[in-house]
């Protein structure tokens, strides 16, 4: 029965002692910032104070600096962009270099860069540590102070509305008799770093699993670019591509900018979500972007009529339709905010083929990346550039090869340039000098060699139509064929067309104004068609008729003129010219479908008179 009774008592005092070392130690905690403010001698306690000013100071500039870069304190490495996808790895803003959460890269492959909430806690501490170090305590100095300081180490802790920072440096002051060695510093600084990051992390992952700002974007393409449709009309529609991506681009920074996290979701620019603060977005048309279509005749979108071809006339009137692809690639910044406090980061959006990009998955981010040419010049050339009379040329060369295209340099004044060149069998030397035109020239370089090149120089000229010997000012699509270019004016809005040294094409569509009015018919409409039965099997044809309603149409544009001719331009005449004439035969207004077809089918054998005026 003792041993019994012992072995409860044994059980008894442990308890007590738990109970004991838990309180004692709570009691640290909850009183160790109060017990060393009230320990620090008198002396002490101004040096203390401008020094914990000192580490607020540090840590609420090194909190500033994270959220305007994107969580990023350390300097990312910088990769550049390229003519296929223009994002370089950083997003300009306002001179803020802030790097992207997401791009494509060069050679088109997708790049991540997130930092996470412990790499920004680590990255707010190695700041601390190496600004501390330069608080200025000098004032104490006349005061007759001695101060050093010791090695810092600092622990940084990252929370939804605050910033706590324990620093461990051995402060030593010393003044007349005293001394004082004051080891830790804690301060914690009021700022919602925690929560805002946390928001921007939900709408990086609400944009990469569902695309809405690529959807948005394709929204906006509809509105704003010809992209599909059908309209009855007997002339081409024509649209200027720079107009249209310029349009594009003013729509999508005004409706960017409208889109918001804290609207009523029946409102089509709200962002459903559930974050704590608020979210805006912002695309500026001075970014870098790239804006493609297709099909395209240079810099016109051009869609043709159906109807008044020859053989077509069964039809009864005409129609056009279109369908252009475009891709686009631009970048959007998010901000998340909180009164004075924003949290922000880039990322890219992409469309390519009129829909958004498919959504990231984790492999595509682990995608080795492709052998880069330029990487490894390992060769080198020698390139001379001069015009016809063997004036050296300064001009910007590039070399093309597998996909890719190397930078080379600019040839100096002297027309001269002695470069570092990839190895190569057949790539492409490409130059491009102002005033002249854009040349590729085919060259291997597998071994060490030299190039001579020989530009053209380009020049701009309007170009005027006459019919009958009188200028025409109405509607005309003129377009100029050589060997390597398509050059489509939409006259009279567009009236330059870049020329150099060779042999054209020139073609030739005038349009007039016109009232034809087409009436809805009814016309029986009969084919042959394949017997059933047993018949059908060895050829037998049995005529099937049906009727086809034409609707009522109104063509206000028809073709009443035009040709094709073949001309050369030389240099000297071009030099000697302010203008190319062209010099067309009328044909009369139709009246009739069949008419207007016939117009067609005399176009092709009409030939226009070219000169230089």
């Amino acid at each position: 029965m003792r041993f019994k009774r012992g072995k409860r008592a044994q059980v008894t005092i442990f308890i007590i002692l738990a109970i004991v070392i838990v309180a004692a130690v709570v009691l640290f905690f909850s009183l160790r910032g109060t017990v060393q403010k009230q320990t620090l001698p008198a002396f002490v306690e101004p040096v203390e104070n401008s020094f914990l000013s000192c580490l607020e100071q540090d840590v609420e500039t090194g909190i500033a600096f994270l959220e305007i870069n994107g969580g990023n304190l350390e300097q990312i490495d910088f990769e550049p962009g390229s003519k296929y996808m223009p994002f370089s790895s950083h997003l300009n803003f306002l001179g803020n270099e802030i790097p992207y959460w997401f791009y494509m890269s060069s050679n088109n492959l997708p790049r991540e860069n997130i930092p996470s909430l412990e790499s920004m806690e680590n990255q707010l501490e190695k700041y601390v540590e190496e600004n501390i170090k330069s608080c200025g305590l000098e004032d104490f100095y006349d005061e007759n102070y001695d101060i050093s300081k010791g090695l810092v180490q600092a622990d940084v802790f990252i929370r939804d509305n605050e910033v706590e920072v324990d620093l461990n440096m051995n402060l030593a002051i010393s003044k007349e008799e005293e001394s004082y060695i004051i080891k830790d510093h804690n301060i914690v600084v009021k700022s919602k770093l925690g929560s805002l990051y946390k928001d921007a992390l939900e709408i990086y992952d609400q944009e990469q699993n569902t695309l809405f700002l690529e959807n948005f974007g394709v929204d906006v393409l509809r509105l704003y670019a010809p992209v599909d449709g059908v309209e009855l009309k007997c002339s081409p529609m024509t649209w200027n591509a720079d107009e249209v991506f310029s349009d594009v681009k003013e729509a999508l920074e005004i409706n960017t900018f409208a889109l918001n996290t804290a609207g009523d979701k029946k409102d089509y620019f709200a962002v459903e979500n559930s974050l704590k603060n608020n979210a805006r977005f912002i695309y500026s048309q001075d970014w870098p972007s790239t804006f493609e279509v297709a099909p395209n005749e240079g810099s016109l979108l051009i869609a043709k009529p159906v109807g008044n071809q020859p053989g077509l006339g069964i039809l009864g009137f005409c129609y056009v339709t279109y369908h252009h692809v475009y891709n686009l690639a631009y970048p959007t910044l998010v901000q998340v905010y909180s009164e004075d406090e924003i949290f922000q980061f880039p990322t890219a959006i992409v469309i390519r083929g009129n829909v958004p990009r498919e959504a990231l998955q984790e492999e595509d981010i682990s995608v080795q990346e492709p052998y880069d040419v330029c990487k490894d010049k390992l060769a080198s050339t020698e390139i001379n550039i001069y015009d016809y009379n063997f004036i050296p040329v300064v001009a910007d060369v590039s070399y093309e090869c597998f996909g890719s295209r190397c930078d080379l340099g600019t040839t100096s004044e002297q027309g001269y340039l002695y470069a570092d060149i990839p190895q190569c069998v057949n790539g492409n030397l490409i130059v491009d000098g102002e005033g002249f035109k854009n040349t590729k020239v085919l060259y291997s370089s597998v071994y060490n060699g030299s190039s001579t090149i020989i530009l053209d120089k380009e020049f701009e000229r309007p170009v005027s139509i006459y019919i009958d010997g009188k200028l025409y000012s109405g509607e005309a699509i003129i377009s100029f064929l050589s060997q390597d270019s398509v050059q489509t004016l939409s006259y009279p809005s567009n009236k330059n067309v870049d020329l150099s040294e060779g042999t054209y094409e020139i073609q030739v569509q005038v349009y007039k104004n016109s009232s034809l009015n087409f009436a809805s018919t009814t016309r029986e409409q009969c084919v042959e068609i394949p017997s059933s039965g047993i018949g059908g099997l060895f050829g037998a044809t049995k005529e099937e008729c049906f009727e086809i309603n034409v609707p009522e149409q109104l063509i206000s544009t028809v073709l009443a003129g035009g040709g094709v001719s073949s001309f050369h331009f030389s240099e000297n005449t071009l030099i000697n010219s302010e203008e190319v004439a062209l010099e067309i035969g009328a044909l009369s207004v139709p009246k009739t479908i069949d008419e207007l077809q016939k117009n067609y089918i005399s176009l092709e054998s009409k030939t226009i008179g070219v000169s230089l005026r």
